[in-house]
């Protein structure tokens, strides 16, 4: 704690107004008439004095500078002293007040700090009983009777001392321990909403990929084959209707597909088919919007589980949309093989090409990426102008078997 403790930050306040209490009656003590002239104080403006300036030091506990911590409980000390030796009848109550000094040390002081002053006040408090042993012209008796009573309080104040310090210890480290927790929960309240933020921004870009993805798989689809109707509207119209009936069988898909991505985001676009029957409608439909039939060698070990099927769908999918885009193709390959450590996907096409460091920031390339990285693979593409396109996708089965 760098801050001094003060009253309105006190930790345990009612320890200070125990303090006040205590010193009241102290003070009280000293002003009313003592029954007997060796009760009285010897010099009770300066007791007074001292009980106040001891009680107003209360309001302000030194915290961080280790000089002024030893300056402040040293003064302390000193004005105990003077209660305990001038303080007549009040110094019956002296004992307190090192109960107070060691409470406040607790709060100022680390676990060696604490014990050092306890030990202290331990020895002040018996050099100020000693003091108070009665002339040797008393009796033996009463010296023995004096002797055990002393003997007594010692220990007892001792014990006294011992027990407040326990205490304090254990009250400070259920409250730290209490501080910790709370900073523990504001950190994770922040680390929640941070979650929370970082959940919503992967919903959002997840969202976009479905619609980028079938929606927008469909309607480049759709937009081929109108542009080959248009094309042979005027020299081969029976075939342009079929490139019509096509495009609006396209134009249903994609009206379908942005109704189950408001409502569901189509999260499981193969539905009840397998892998390899919804590549090979994907297959088809290329096929049939660009006159090309890929070339496809799918070997599946073992059914994938949902979550990496759709996502390889999903490749697929954008990699067949790109090709029809922009590749302008005349071949095409397609490659799925499973083995024991991982699932590798390959889609190559002779198109035209591109420059990596030039074209791969798009929507669709980086969708690609995301999904592979998102299953802990890679993702590899390769292409140059005029050398066609290669996509590598690498996705180990190693967490998913265990």
């Amino acid at each position: 704690m760098s801050r001094p403790i003060l009253i309105n930050n006190h930790p345990f306040r009612f320890l200070l107004y125990l303090e006040w209490v205590l010193l009241g009656l102290s003070v009280l003590m000293v002003i009313l008439p003592s029954p007997s002239p060796k009760f009285a104080a010897s010099f009770p403006g300066l007791t007074i004095c001292s009980l106040a300036f001891f009680g107003l030091m209360g309001l302000r506990l030194p915290t961080s500078n280790q000089v002024e911590k030893i300056l402040y409980t040293a003064s302390e000390v000193f004005l105990i002293l003077i209660t305990g030796f001038f303080g007549g009848r009040t110094a019956r109550l002296f004992p307190f007040l090192y109960l107070i000094l060691v409470t406040r040390s607790c709060l100022i002081f680390q676990l060696p700090g604490r014990l050092t002053v306890t030990f202290l006040s331990f020895i002040f408090f018996l050099m100020t009983l000693k003091t108070r042993l009665p002339p040797h012209k008393v009796g033996p008796v009463l010296q023995d009777k004096f002797r055990f009573f002393s003997f007594s309080l010692a220990v007892l104040f001792g014990l006294s001392l011992i027990f407040v310090l326990l205490l304090m210890n254990a009250v400070l480290s259920e409250r730290e321990s209490r501080d910790k927790l709370a900073h523990a929960n504001e950190k994770l309240r922040q680390y929640a909403l941070k979650i929370e933020n970082q959940a919503t921004l992967e919903e959002r870009n997840r969202i976009a990929r479905e619609i980028h993805d079938s929606l927008g798989h469909s309607l480049t689809a759709l937009n081929l084959q109108l542009e080959t109707a248009l094309k042979l509207s005027k020299s081969d119209m029976p075939r342009a209707m079929t490139f019509l009936a096509t495009a609006k069988e396209l134009g249903t898909k994609a009206l379908q597909d942005v109704r189950q991505s408001v409502s569901t985001m189509r999260s499981h676009p193969l539905q009840s088919q397998s892998l390899a029957e919804a590549i090979a409608i994907l297959v088809e439909d290329f096929q049939r919007a660009n006159g090309i039939l890929p070339t496809c060698l799918i070997s599946l070990e073992y059914p994938l589980p949902t979550e990496m099927s759709i996502p390889i769908y999903r490749i697929i999918q954008e990699s067949f949309t790109n090709i029809s885009k922009y590749a302008k193709a005349t071949s095409v390959q397609l490659k799925l093989t499973t083995t024991n450590q991982a699932i590798k996907l390959i889609v190559k096409d002779n198109g035209k090409g591109f420059d990596i460091a030039q074209n791969t920031s798009g929507f669709g390339l980086q969708s690609m990426r995301d999904r592979t990285l998102a299953l802990g693979g890679e993702f590899t593409i390769n292409s140059a102008h005029g050398a066609g396109c290669h996509i590598i996708v690498t996705i180990p089965l190693t967490r998913e078997k265990s």
